[in-house]
């Protein structure tokens, strides 16, 4: 007669295992933060596969130390595995990635929008094609480098915001679905501040530990979002007026790529009395419409493209009382989401926001504590 077994105790990424019995995929950018990641993994003795995307061609696309996935920091990559001593992988995506991320961020910003590329990559790339590579590696989990939190609910995990406000991710990763939630791990979560985490990349000798921090878009290091824009649409520089809201033209411009909802200076329109605001960008008629800072204030908000993480279905109730961010550098706003359907709603802020644009997120937070409840896509001006 077969005697029952205890369970086995689980390991320090919550599954059934030996560390060494687990494989695990560690997506490395090159940075500090997927670095410490691979090497407290490997230290801890998990069967450690890096894996480093080249998402497109780091030579064209204006290399520059401190921009993702360039060439510099697939070397980096690359030594931190020689260093930790585990296998290390280059994947080329340039197409995907061309597809999936750039085409959409140029059109987008040719149509007005605002978009946020960052969020469709780790939808569409890191956290869908990278992550069905990791299957296929027969690995256990796929860990990345992102300051998140994934923690064990009632109904099954659910993502948290960071322990580390300062370097909370989760505006970003609001589109992971609740199935590449249970693949996920994300060991950087509860750290307290980005300092403990060059502790530790110190701690284990890495070349990466003084690395300074990606600040710009992958495929625009210098930020210069408008010639990256130009050199991939060269019709997206055509001149237009500046108009007021009535229409009246006030000058002219060399391209609405050249602007953004909210922004003040650099409108070339001396002489008046009060300062003018881009208030909507009209890329059919070529018009970059200026106003008043009040014009810019809304409080109701069309989102699409929802992901849902709650554990209740989205339209179950008439309206949820939640907070959202609009901005990833803002904290979240009192809101009332309304659900139209299961991937649509109406967001209401109880107090107006200035700059609210089209092709930005708009991410769903609990009332209280630090769970993420998904989010959606602005798709139009309010």
């Amino acid at each position: 007669m077969a005697l029952d077994h205890p369970a086995r105790a689980l390991n320090s990424l919550g599954l059934p295992k030996a560390p060494a019995d687990t494989r695990v995929v560690v997506a490395m950018s090159g940075g500090v933060d997927s670095s410490v990641v691979a090497a407290v993994l490997a230290e801890e003795g998990y069967d450690v596969v890096g894996v480093t995307l080249q998402l497109y061609d780091h030579g064209a696309a204006l290399a520059k130390k401190g921009a993702c996935c360039a060439g510099r920091d697939i070397h980096d990559a690359r030594r931190v595995a020689e260093e930790m001593g585990f296998p290390h992988y280059v994947l080329d995506y340039e197409n995907v990635f061309r597809d999936a991320v750039i085409d959409e961020f140029a059109d987008s910003y040719l149509a007005g929008a605002t978009p946020v590329p960052c969020i469709r990559c780790n939808e569409r790339v890191k956290f869908k094609d990278l992550l069905e590579t990791a299957r296929e590696l027969e690995a256990d989990c796929m860990a990345t480098g992102h300051y998140i939190q994934r923690k064990l609910g009632p109904a099954g995990p659910e993502l948290h915001s960071a322990a580390d406000s300062a370097r909370d991710q989760s505006y970003f990763l609001f589109s992971t679905t609740p199935e590449q939630l249970s693949y996920l791990r994300f060991p950087l979560g509860h750290l307290a501040s980005k300092a403990d985490t060059r502790a530790l990349a110190a701690k284990y000798g890495l070349s990466v530990a003084d690395k300074p921090d990606s600040q710009d878009i992958c495929f625009v290091p210098d930020g210069d979002y408008a010639a990256v824009i130009e050199k991939l649409r060269p019709e997206a520089a055509s001149p237009g007026e500046i108009v007021d809201m009535e229409g009246t033209a006030l000058g002219t411009h060399n391209g609405v790529i050249h602007y953004t909802i909210g922004q003040r200076r650099g409108l070339g329109l001396g002489g008046l009395a009060d300062p003018l605001y881009v208030v909507k960008l009209d890329p059919d008629t070529r018009q970059v419409v200026v106003g008043p800072k009040e014009a810019l204030s809304t409080r109701t908000i069309p989102v699409r493209e929802i992901n849902w993480l709650g554990d209740e279905p989205f339209t179950s109730r008439p309206e949820w009382h939640m907070g959202v961010k609009i901005r990833s550098t803002r904290p979240p706003r009192e809101a009332i989401i309304r659900p139209i359907s299961d991937t649509e709603a109406e967001v209401e802020l109880l107090t107006p926001e200035a700059g609210v644009s089209p092709g930005q997120a708009c991410v769903f937070y609990a009332p209280e504590g630090s769970r993420i409840h998904g989010g959606g896509w602005i798709w139009r001006g309010a």
